[in-house]
């Protein structure tokens, strides 16, 4: 796989989840570039291209990044807040995808730019159902910004 075309980015330590949420993607065709972190740092490294991912460029982000809350080393609410804070990358689409059910873990993600929270259902096949509604969505139906641009570019564009 080319790190650098990467469409989701499936931010979860858990194996078992990781391969529902792979199934469900891969069933439906909704990517075929699908990179895993199995924690936090792995998954900011990703990102910001920097460490293991160095190589990697701000040209390509991610479309998707599908983001577990309880992670070892760097937890998901300090990954969507590194996410959402830089001008580079907070544009890229985070959607929160957890078996937390704390409702200070939903204001949180919103007040930090969550674009979507999502409790992952305990069955099998609503998780995978869940996961194939998030995929399509994101992937299919939702329009992005072909390029994202800092506030300063854009304004810039809209004055000349």
């Amino acid at each position: 796989m080319n790190l650098q075309d990467v469409d989701i980015l499936l931010v979860e330590d858990s194996p078992d989840d990781a391969d529902l949420a792979l199934h469900a993607l891969r069933k439906e065709k909704l990517s075929n570039n699908i990179f895993i972190a199995h924690d936090g740092e792995e998954a900011l490294e990703f990102i910001f291209c920097r460490g293991t991912f160095a190589g990697r460029t701000f040209d390509h982000p991610p479309k998707l990044v599908l983001l577990d809350l309880k992670l070892p080393k760097i937890d998901g609410m300090q990954v969507l807040k590194a996410i959402k804070s830089d001008a580079r990358t907070k544009a890229i689409p985070v959607v929160i995808l957890t078996s937390s059910k704390e409702e200070r873990d939903l204001i949180s993600g919103y007040d930090l730019g969550v674009n979507s929270f999502i409790q992952k259902p305990v069955d099998f096949e609503q998780f995978r159902e869940t996961v194939k509604r998030v995929g399509l969505y994101w992937m299919v139906t939702n329009q992005p910004p072909v390029k994202s641009y800092s506030d300063a570019t854009h304004a810039a564009l809209l004055t000349t």
